[in-house]
């Protein structure tokens, strides 16, 4: 473990990073627990030898026409780890937006937002570290970094209400004089016997830009694990794209006929990304499962470059598949030409995830241990909105979720389409907040109003947050509220154990997003504050946390 350290040179830690991802085994790589992260057990033996290597020949080129056999076994393929080469960003594709403003709890006492469970982020800002090169600006989304990890709250006592609400405030680690007021919801588990069958179309990108390493050997192995999860009642079909978009395997339970079909696949020719989506939602419906999950899985870098790509029809196509049940999950895979901007939207618009995958142990968590959430929607549109009481709290800016910001009025209106949320899943969100009296980002107005009697009144309360919901198969939202009280705040410390590793998370997102109000708070401030973790994917932060410094030179 490098804590408090700087590395002596970014390649050494380059070199450790990619060990664990080849040599992490399948119970390390279990997702975190719900309660209390528990210890890494012992080191296994050494895993099987990969599945695919550079420069292995595919069995078939695909045109279109349909897959019979194949000669490279995915019985092992989660151990396939991709050669990661640094390569020049330049043509990536990211939509990122500003890092969100203080607001004055005078003038706009209300924030709303959707929630989020991608952790895309994450992952990809990852792959920009292990390859020694900071991750643009643009490319890093706070909240899915947060929401990456799994954190200590309350499981449902049961299913009448989906998912259970936690707030906690603490004081700010790197802003003295103000504080951070943490939000966290979790939905329920379900058994694997409890899932509901599902439908399932395999939508992948064969092109030419898919020829390498990290892509299309990946993405066999991120699905050829995820059709291992499967029970019998689910059905996979696979479709692909590059020059022309075709069927290659037809709805079937059969494990071994999904993996040898994806063995078979290989890249070649341009990218016909919508003529792809068009088949692969014909096929989902035609396959429909009524009361089951109905699932479109895209798995490309992105490069829509044939086809249908005008943005704004494949948004409008997507949304209305989406009404009628079936829903889009995306995952990236990929350097170079990767089109973020892209996955991230239209996994938005079609209610389901975005993930990136950037190495075989990512596949196996977020297809595998995690497949629950990923795929079987508990709730749905699922709004966040937080009142601040103005004679309490006298300024506030949310950490993250910039680009899932909503209108105050859209909260009440079910109308709006909003984020769902898995079987399983967490939801974080952190403020930053001054309460009255405190110095502030912004300073006190000459000809500011005092707040107003119904603030005055409620002095107990420093804000009340509320959220609203749509169960699974339901059109009418259903309501909840919580009070976060303002003895919080005069009882605050500074955060510690799990809220401390999730600011320490906040404060890496923001750092790498050149956030100015972080008032100098560095990389060795936040290992600092994370702290010990014994969880493998809390240790592998910290490595990246390291990095990072030693990359920035601080």
């Amino acid at each position: 473990m490098m804590r408090g350290t700087r590395l002596a040179a970014t390649a050494a830690l380059c070199v450790v990073l990619a060990s664990c991802a080849r040599e992490a085994p399948g119970d390390l790589a279990q997702a975190p627990a719900p309660r209390a992260e528990k210890p890494a057990p012992p080191a296994p033996p050494p895993p099987p030898p990969p599945a695919y290597a550079a420069g292995d020949a595919m069995a078939v080129t695909v045109t279109g026409s349909r897959i019979r056999g194949g000669a490279v076994s995915a019985e092992n393929a989660f151990y396939a780890a991709p050669v990661m080469v640094a390569t020049d960003p330049g043509r990536e594709k990211y939509d990122g937006k500003e890092v969100s403003p203080v607001k004055l709890t005078s003038a706009e006492p209300v924030s709303t937002f959707s929630v989020d469970v991608d952790t895309g982020a994450y992952a990809n800002t990852r792959r920009f570290l292990s390859q020694g090169m900071m991750p643009p600006q643009d490319a890093v989304r706070t909240e899915e970094m947060v929401n990456y990890f799994r954190y200590d709250y309350a499981r449902p006592k049961d299913r009448s209400q989906p998912f259970t609400v936690s707030t906690d405030v603490a004081k700010s680690p790197w802003n003295e004089g103000t504080y951070l007021m943490r939000i966290g919801l979790r939905g329920y588990d379900i058994e694997r016997d409890e899932r509901l069958p599902a439908n399932l179309v395999f939508l992948m990108d064969v092109s030419g830009s898919m020829n390498s390493a990290d892509k299309l050997p990946l993405v066999k192995t991120a699905l050829a694990g995820l059709a291992g999860e499967l029970g019998p009642r689910d059905k996979v079909s696979i479709v692909v794209y590059a020059g022309a978009a075709g069927l290659v395997l037809e709805p079937t339970s059969d494990t071994g006929k999904i993996r040898r079909a994806l063995d078979s696949l290989s890249a070649g020719g341009s990218t016909a990304g919508g003529a792809g989506i068009e088949l692969a939602y014909r096929i989902a419906e035609d396959n429909f499962i009524k009361d089951g999950v109905n699932r479109v899985i895209l798995a490309t870098d992105g490069d829509f470059n044939v086809g249908l790509s005008d943005t704004k029809a494949l948004i409008e196509m997507i949304e209305n598949k989406r009404d009628k049940g079936i829903t889009l999950t995306t995952l990236g895979f990929g350097t170079g030409n990767y089109n973020e901007a892209m996955m991230e939207q239209i996994a938005n618009h079609g209610n389901g995830n975005y993930a990136y995958i950037d190495t075989a142990l990512e596949a196996k968590k977020v297809l595998g241990e995690e497949m629950s959430s990923t795929l079987f929607t508990i709730a749905k549109d699922v709004k966040i909105q937080v009142e601040f009481n103005p004679a309490v709290i006298s300024q506030y800016r949310l950490v993250g979720y910039e680009n899932r910001a909503l209108r105050e009025e859209d909260f009440d209106n079910d109308r709006v389409d909003a984020g769902d949320i898995g079987a399983g899943h967490q939801v974080t969100a952190i403020y930053e907040v001054v309460p009255v009296g405190g110095k502030g980002w912004i300073a006190p107005r000459r000809y500011e109003d005092a707040p107003d009697k119904a603030a005055a009144a409620r002095l107990a309360e420093a804000a009340n947050v509320k959220l609203r919901y749509k169960l699974p198969d339901g059109d009418t939202s259903k309501l909840i509220e919580q009070a976060v009280p303002s003895a919080a705040l005069k009882t605050a410390a500074l955060p510690r154990g799990d809220f401390a590793f999730a600011a320490a998370v906040a404060a890496f997102g923001q750092v790498l997003r050149g956030d100015e109000m972080m008032m100098g708070f560095d990389f060795a401030d936040i290992d600092r504050l994370a702290g010990q973790q014994d969880n493998y994917w809390r240790q592998e932060f910290l490595q990246l946390n390291a990095l990072a410094g030693s990359l920035k030179g601080g």
